[in-house]
């Protein structure tokens, strides 16, 4: 009688780990959000950028970050004034972000050119954007230079909110603005709610309404 031959049971990790590819060191950390961030000097015609290297970087003091290249028109613009407005995106305003993103502020108005509303600020310079469902003020509190990109990390100053996302009790109903994230190259919509916050050590398990 012939033998069969032995078959291993082939582990599970080793399978996993069989499908992946390494790669070199790349910034793959989406989704992001993009934002538009208004600037500009006392005086000037105010700019857009928009930028997808932004995040919450602490929460008392409430401050943030972006990241921006030195070649970009606005570097110098936030770099001279110390201020800046970031103005989160949401669908009506996915390509005005994208037209901010690959425009130059040297060449054109992107204000008066997109039929942006430039929202007055109340503690920094630089307007906000009216069509943006927020905006956050915000005033440099060091840079850091390192290598393509410098940091701004930057103190909030104030936030400007859209009243219609308001709720009869008062309540800023942020997730029904339609916000838009980048993930590697695409634009897309926030869209099923998949749990809230703290939802996976609650009794029920089921996320808050």
């Amino acid at each position: 009688m012939k033998e069969r031959p032995i078959r291993k049971k082939q582990n599970r990790t080793q399978t996993i780990r069989s499908q992946r590819e390494m790669w070199k060191p790349g910034n793959m950390l989406y989704p992001v959000p993009a934002v538009m961030v208004s600037c500009g000097c006392p005086g000037e015609r105010p700019n857009i950028i928009t930028v997808a290297w932004a995040g919450t970087i602490c929460s008392d003091p409430p401050m943030l970050s972006i990241s921006v290249r030195k070649e970009r028109y606005s570097y110098g613009l936030i770099q001279d004034s110390g201020e800046f407005v970031v103005n989160l995106v949401n669908r009506g305003l996915v390509f005005a972000a994208d037209f901010c993103g690959v425009r130059s502020g040297r060449d054109v108005d992107k204000f008066a050119d997109l039929k942006l509303e430039p929202l007055p600020s109340c503690h920094v310079a630089p307007p906000g954007i009216a069509q943006s469902p927020v905006s956050l003020e915000c005033r440099v509190a060091r840079q850091i230079p390192l290598g393509s990109h410098d940091l701004f990390l930057a103190d909030i100053v104030g936030v400007s909110v859209d009243g219609r996302y308001l709720d009869k009790n008062g309540r800023f109903c942020l997730n029904r603005c339609g916000l838009a994230a980048y993930s590697h190259g695409e634009y897309f919509a926030l869209g099923e709610r998949l749990g809230s916050f703290g939802y996976s050590v609650r009794k029920d398990g089921k996320p808050r309404k």
